[in-house]
């Protein structure tokens, strides 16, 4: 740990991108009193993934030397729906997807934090404000400087709509950090403009202001865009241990020193095969959030399918359908895997389906059913399935 509050800050910012204003941390710091760090979600959608695991290993690091994380859950302002990097407005969630998704962030993102040091709050709380409370908070910005942020100054040269209740999420955002008394609030690149602009209500409502830190963008295992479930490039802090481990593989050897760095806080050793970094890189962050016995077992599978070529220990059951004659390979293979029956033709015509390891022929459509029976049916390279009556 950290010997002074200089080292402490230095320790705190190292990996950041921002630390605003310059010196105000380590100021904090100095003061000697557990500080009350703020992140704020909107729980638009449940789970989480590598990529929010940056910022909340930022927040580890501040509970680690004995301060407080005030993990704001934002029911009320996910019903506005986050503008920042948007293009265009955002669809509404109910209530009830709102509440299950807090529930589901909630309880994963203790997979990172330590519960004891966490204040959790609900925006509700405060923003269900009576009309002249937000008449006074609405007067701490200017249209003008809301339209500073790139994107909405973007979507207004474009003139694509932006809605008023959007431009009031940065102030209802802030405001946030008047309630909680927040010292620090951190957040990705992305919200840089909101953090600032928090500092100016604290100030308008007579609270010390914030300083600020924010954390990179993760790239997604495609390493070019940052990493989200829309863009099916994530690893999900919950994903079966086999699945994290295969998909962190596909990580090109490009990215792999972010990875590193942001999520190991360790640099790889170049002297390794770049193979050998991206194991050991997939080995410990499986084993992070499921054990070193998983990790084991991940990296095992993973072999057997991508280097052996051999099929799991542990895949689905695929049932016969009832009867005596002969099954109809198509249909089963589209009860099976999800293809159709064109696309399942396709593959036995180029040998993409094999049974036991042996590849079936184009012209066997109908199979007795006791060939298949305790066989296992592969089609492509991941895809298994044992066969049974």
């Amino acid at each position: 740990m950290p010997d002074s509050q200089g080292e402490a800050a230095r320790f705190l910012a190292r990996n950041a991108v921002d630390c605003l204003p310059l010196g105000a941390l380590e100021r904090q710091l100095a003061d000697g009193r557990p500080l009350r760090v703020k992140l704020g979600i909107d729980p638009t959608a449940p789970d989480i993934h590598l990529g929010h695991t940056v910022v909340l290993r930022k927040l580890r690091e501040f509970q680690d030397l004995g301060h407080t994380v005030v993990l704001i859950v934002g029911d009320y302002t996910a019903r506005v729906g986050d503008p920042s990097g948007r293009s265009a407005l955002r669809p509404m969630l109910s209530g009830e997807e709102i509440d299950a998704n807090a529930q589901t962030f909630q309880r994963q993102a203790y997979t990172v934090l330590d519960s004891d040091r966490t204040e959790v709050r609900h925006n509700s709380e405060w923003l269900d404000m009576a009309m002249e409370d937000l008449f006074r908070l609405s007067r701490t910005a200017t249209v003008a400087q809301l339209l500073e942020r790139e994107d909405f100054a973007k979507r207004y040269a474009a003139h694509e709509p932006i809605s008023i209740l959007e431009l009031l999420y940065p102030l209802l955002q802030g405001y946030d950090s008047v309630a909680v008394r927040a010292d620090v609030e951190l957040g990705g690149t992305d919200q840089k403009f909101n953090l600032l602009l928090a500092r100016d209500i604290q100030q308008a409502y007579g609270v010390p202001s914030q300083s600020i830190l924010t954390t990179p963008i993760l790239p997604g295992i495609d390493g070019v865009q940052r990493m989200s479930k829309s863009l099916v490039n994530y690893v999900g802090v919950t994903d079966p241990p086999e699945q994290a481990f295969g998909k962190l593989m596909r990580l090109p050897d490009p990215a792999m020193p972010v990875y590193y760095e942001l999520l190991l806080d360790a640099e790889p050793d170049q002297s390794a095969p770049a193979v050998q970094r991206k194991r050991h890189m997939a080995r410990a962050l499986t084993a992070r959030f499921h054990g070193e016995d998983a990790a084991q077992r991940a990296e095992a599978h993973f072999d057997r399918l991508h280097v052996t070529h051999e099929a799991p220990q542990e895949m689905e059951d695929l049932v016969l359908p009832a009867g005596n004659g002969p099954v109809h390979m198509p249909a089963l293979l589209r009860d099976g895997f999800g293809v159709s029956a064109s696309e399942a033709r396709r593959l036995l015509a180029q040998g993409g389906v094999k049974l036991d390891g042996e590849a079936m022929a184009a012209d066997e459509l109908d199979v007795p059913a006791d060939r298949l029976d305790g066989g296992v049916l592969q089609v492509g390279k991941r895809r298994f399935r044992r066969v049974r009556t």
